[in-house]
């Protein structure tokens, strides 16, 4: 029997989770197939139960549902719970199992470059959802201190707060400032969605240098303004792209228990913009 897959949130057409893991299906021959499924925000709890009633394999979560998918959850993995939200959830015969996997996602192209996080300065540009998976990541990679840049002072509040909870020294400045002093950091990651449609860059690029780190997880376009004054400038570039890459391959693996298909995968994703 063909096992099911989708990614659920609103909108879902642009999503390019269909393209990229039917494409590690198809390469590893195995019978799974993998939608997009709408569900409007406030209709989370029906979408689910429609899912279960074609005996869904597994499913992915995206805006608006990762932090109200945890109320639906059965069972939540570590990182789940320390973010409060889940992208990944597997259903074994009704019982939803979650899981986190932007955190695994985000740190993959750090680990593929060998580039060390230890000690070093973040300058994080953001305080979504997002944001807090970037920040419990660069815990683990004990990093010495977060700088947190977002429009809103309160929101950035609350992440500086989760930040102190994980050990790590965080303080807030605005997005102005942030042009400024961005020099004094050796990564620069952008968790906003500013650059989503070749808008300007969330903050000035002047100061970043060829010893800067810059990480953009805004994969659409690929060369986002961030991205492309940074290059100018001789920063290191990590794409958001790679981040999507590297949550989806550890969602694969979850689902299927085998490794994820990396070339066959990223061929997909690349041909698709």
């Amino acid at each position: 029997m063909t096992k099911t897959y989708a990614v659920i949130g609103d909108p879902i057409d642009h999503s390019l989770s269909p393209a990229i893991h039917n494409a590690a299906f198809g390469f590893l021959g195995l019978d799974c197939t993998y939608i997009a499924y709408r569900i409007p925000k406030g209709e989370l709890a029906q979408g689910i139960e429609a899912l279960k009633k074609i005996q869904i394999a597994g499913f992915n979560v995206t805006i608006p549902h990762k932090i109200e998918m945890m109320k639906l959850l059965n069972e939540a993995d570590e990182n789940c719970k320390t973010i409060g939200a889940t992208n990944t959830v597997v259903n074994e015969n009704g019982v939803l199992k979650g899981y986190n996997t932007d955190m695994d996602g985000f740190l993959d192209p750090i680990k593929k470059r060998n580039i060390e996080c230890k000690d070093c300065n973040v300058l994080l540009v953001g305080a979504g959802g997002a944001a807090r998976a970037i920040v419990v990541g660069f815990s683990k990679m004990k990093v010495h201190k977060i700088t947190i840049a977002n429009r809103t002072k309160q929101k950035a509040d609350e992440l500086i707060k989760f930040a102190n909870k994980l050990g790590l020294e965080s303080d807030y400045t605005d997005l102005d400032n942030a042009g400024n002093i961005v020099g004094k950091y050796k990564f620069v990651v952008n968790a906003t969605s500013v650059g989503l449609k070749g808008s300007a860059s969330p903050i000035s690029t002047r100061a970043i240098t060829k010893d800067s780190i810059v990480y953009d997880i805004v994969y659409m376009p690929v060369e986002t303004e961030l991205i492309e004054q940074s290059k100018k400038q001789g920063a290191t570039i990590i794409y958001g792209w790679e981040m999507l890459l590297g949550q989806a391959m550890r969602s694969f693996e979850i689902w299927t228990k085998r490794p994820a298909p990396y070339e066959a995968m990223k061929l997909t994703l690349l041909g698709r913009f």
